[in-house]
């Protein structure tokens, strides 16, 4: 005999089922053969329900997706307009660098008064403004400083080209006493001291000790070097513009033949070779072959 109990809160008392007829048995089949379509029935209804979640749920996570890899990306943008924005002011900073040494080598080119131009200070601004933080303003802004940088550059190199040239001529011309000492016989008529009789002196000579330093009156080139009749050792230094200096009585010659040389520059050293009575410097000025008084182009004559 086959039953089956079925025991539930739901019941007083235990509730017995006979299995025992075919019928009864037949019922019970169609009964489970139901519960189990049921049950297939449920799970199909939830597996489709399931189904469209999923297929609903699937654009909202490709757009949250693609927003985080747009932040990803503005991220990635941000950090390199940053390091863009960094090298483009470091070479501000160093163009400002730049135009800073070139300003100070102006000012001491152009002789300039202490403080006239002053480089090392921010200079004063001011006005109203209104605040903007926006990176394209800003990479134009610093696009505008750059541009102004440029042109001040250019407009210094010029300034300075002209001062260098400037400066380059000035140095050329004779304009330095060549000797320590002082002048002790002038330009022009005097007493030969060889013979007693007026005559003409083509130049002047400073008083000196033997070895003392014998310097170029300006920059120039070397054109002679050697021993020169009556002048003893001698140095003549072209100094362009058809300007000449010639340096005689030497007790030797440092310099040769072609060297350039630069005002102030030691040439030789003083001593008493050639037509002389005693240690010094005999100095001369050539203008297009002319000797001329020199200490009309002498600066700190001492005597």
């Amino acid at each position: 005999m086959l039953n089956i109990i079925v025991v539930s809160r739901h019941l007083r008392a235990p509730l017995a089922l006979s299995l025992d007829s075919a019928r009864q048995r037949a019922a019970a089949v169609g009964i489970a053969l139901g519960l189990f379509a049921l049950v297939l029935g449920l799970g199909g209804v939830l597996g489709w329900t399931l189904a469209g979640a999923d297929a609903r749920i699937a654009p909202l996570r490709a757009e949250v997706a693609a927003s985080r890899q747009a932040v990803e990306d503005a991220r990635a943008e941000a950090r390199r307009e940053v390091n863009a924005l960094a090298v483009k002011l470091g070479e501000l900073q160093a163009q400002a660098n730049r135009l800073n040494a070139l300003g100070h080598r102006l000012t001491t080119l152009g002789q300039f008064r202490e403080g006239e131009f002053d480089f090392t200070a921010s200079p004063g601004l001011g006005g109203p403004e209104q605040e903007d933080e926006g990176r394209q303003d800003l990479a134009f802004a610093l696009g505008s400083v750059e541009a102004q940088f440029d042109r001040a550059e250019q407009q210094l190199d010029v300034l300075g080209a002209l001062l260098q040239n400037e400066q380059v001529a000035a140095d050329a011309r004779p304009s330095r006493a060549p000797a320590p000492g002082y002048i002790v016989s002038p330009f022009g008529r005097r007493i030969d001291p060889f013979t007693g009789a007026k005559a003409h002196h083509l130049g002047v000579d400073f008083a000196a000790r033997i070895g003392d330093p014998i310097k170029a009156a300006g920059g120039g080139i070397v054109k002679f070097s050697g021993w020169k009749n009556g002048y003893g050792n001698t140095v003549i230094i072209d100094h362009g513009d058809g300007y000449q200096t010639l340096y005689g009585h030497n007790q030797r010659n440092l310099v040769r033949e072609g060297d350039i040389v630069r005002a102030g520059q030691e040439i030789a050293k003083v001593g008493s070779t050639g037509r002389s009575t005693g240690a010094h410097l005999h100095f001369e000025v050539h203008v297009n072959g002319r000797p001329v008084n020199p200490t009309a182009y002498l600066q700190r004559i001492r005597g």
